[in-house]
């Protein structure tokens, strides 16, 4: 997903409010200026994050915010796992909730709300859109062997083991595996995270080989790359994971709230939106 200059705008800013350094800024500065046609925003934030150590050293870590919103989830799970298993459509359920997840992004989100995240599990719904794209997952599912699921943030990674849970019911023929971030990137996975939250249990973990928000193919260790080749579905939770897959001639689909305007103005809706795309 290209960067338009609103959004190049929206990098730079937030990258203002770190530091108001001027060599520092001259750098990001000319980072935005010279990129390629095909950067993406999550490759771009990579460099930024490099740039930001070179003159300041490692960025604050987010591991007590990410211990914060997986404990929460944690907490919320066995309720939740019950809810999925009384609903009508489990299937659909799981995945109701495991986009709400999506909501806990510190990299989009200027604050992340608590109450705003439990008030978006009252009422969950597929869009039209949404059912139409849905019933093709499930047929892709029934045909499929492998399933790749490509994971965001923490928190989010507890709704994803639920929806893991009750697709391996549905289709038990399905080989499943999750890739989180290959090191420490703001609030995103790792497989630390997975470990703690208990998702190892359900389907093989693996990490996309480098700390960068998103997955960028031409960055992607040699197993991250055979996965997502070679899997029969893919599932790509949240914004970055979609900037820097779609476009590109893959089937994948993707599970996202939209959180900033360049989502809002692309798909024609309001913030907070839950999207679920497929793209061929």
């Amino acid at each position: 997903m290209k960067i338009n200059e609103r959004c190049a705008d929206c990098l730079f800013e937030r990258q203002k409010r770190l530091s108001d350094n001027k060599d520092y800024i001259s750098e990001i500065r000319e980072i935005i200026e010279n990129r390629k046609e095909n950067d993406t925003s999550p490759y771009l934030v990579y460099l930024f994050n490099k740039t930001y150590e070179k003159h300041f050293g490692k960025r604050a870590s987010y591991k007590e915010i990410n211990k914060k919103f997986n404990d929460l989830v944690l907490s919320m799970e066995s309720s939740l796992w019950n809810k999925i298993r009384s609903s009508e459509e489990p299937l659909e359920k799981a995945l109701l909730y495991a986009r709400i997840g999506n909501y806990i992004d510190f990299g989009a989100m200027n604050n992340v709300d608590e109450n705003t995240f439990l008030s978006l599990f009252e009422a969950p719904l597929l869009s039209e859109g949404d059912r139409q794209v849905y019933c093709s997952f499930k047929e892709q599912c029934k045909r499929g062997k492998s399933f790749l699921l490509i994971a965001d943030n923490c928190g989010e990674i507890v709704l994803d083991k639920l929806f893991i849970r009750q697709l391996k019911e549905v289709y038990p023929q399905l080989d499943i595996t999750v890739m989180v971030r290959g090191g420490e990137v703001l609030n995103d996975a790792s497989s630390e995270d997975a470990e703690y939250i208990g998702i190892d249990k359900y389907a093989r973990v693996i990490t996309n080989g480098a700390a960068v928000s998103g997955t960028i193919y031409d960055m992607l260790s040699d197993n991250a790359r055979r996965a997502l080749d070679n899997s029969d579905v893919v599932l790509a939770k949240g914004q970055g994971n979609y900037e820097s897959l779609s476009g590109q001639g893959r089937h994948i689909f993707y599970s996202f709230l939209c959180k900033c305007d360049l989502f809002t103005s692309k798909f024609n809706v309001p913030r907070l939106t839950g999207m679920f795309v497929e793209e061929f």
